[in-house]
């Protein structure tokens, strides 16, 4: 496993983004569009900050790539799961 560097300054930008994606994410919210379309986006904006968190500030960018996937594979069902709910409330 490689150490961490003790920089504090990807914290900083990190937080930044972080904080520019959630102000982002209100003003988005705010607008008259498609739901569809509006919940989309948003949790690609979630999401986005979610692995920003993961990497960064519980230090996942600095493990195995194994771990990864191994938190990585029941994501992918989570978001298979999702798509089959959505697809069928839909279609029902």
């Amino acid at each position: 496993m490689k150490e961490a560097p003790a920089q504090k300054r990807p914290y900083w930008q990190v937080f930044a983004v972080l904080a520019v994606l959630t102000a982002a994410e209100v003003g988005f919210a705010s607008l008259d569009i498609a739901p569809g379309l509006r919940a989309v986006v948003l949790l690609v904006m979630a999401a986005s900050k979610a692995v920003l968190v993961a990497m960064f500030y519980m230090h996942l960018r600095y493990d195995h790539r194994l771990l990864a996937i191994i938190g990585g594979f029941p994501l992918l069902l989570v978001v298979i799961m999702l798509i089959i709910l959505m697809v069928d409330r839909v279609v029902t």
